[in-house]
């Protein structure tokens, strides 16, 4: 019916050191197995939207068009408004976008609480 049931996966091991040295991931034979989910999150964004420098008046992006940040909180120029993930940094990890928003959540907390 289109809803998500679970999630296919294998274990993964580090294989020989090639002639570099380095140990690439290899899977681990006999090691598939389905996890049960009823959530996925996907993440695909590579890129901050295009739109963001038009229709948002005093917010600096860089010139990539990425929102420049002022601290690890996500403060950007405009008075609060808080930025993370690839919105900031560009293409990067989905846990990275995620300790983002939590830092930016925090910080927006704790703003809402100083305006009271």
């Amino acid at each position: 019916n289109g809803e998500v049931i679970g999630m296919k996966c294998v274990e993964m091991e580090l294989g020989e050191p090639d002639a570099s040295g380095r140990r690439r991931p290899v899977v681990k034979e006999g090691s598939e197995f389905i996890l049960d989910i009823d959530t996925m999150i996907m993440s695909i964004g590579t890129s901050p939207n295009p739109l963001i420098r038009s229709t948002t008046p005093g917010l600096d992006t860089n010139k990539h068009g990425c929102i420049v940040t002022q601290d690890e909180a996500g403060l950007t120029s405009r008075e609060g408004v808080y930025a993370g993930g690839d919105a900031v940094t560009g293409a990067a990890t989905v846990i990275l976008a995620m300790g983002a928003g939590k830092n930016a959540a925090a910080a927006i907390d704790e703003y809402i609480k100083n305006k009271k």
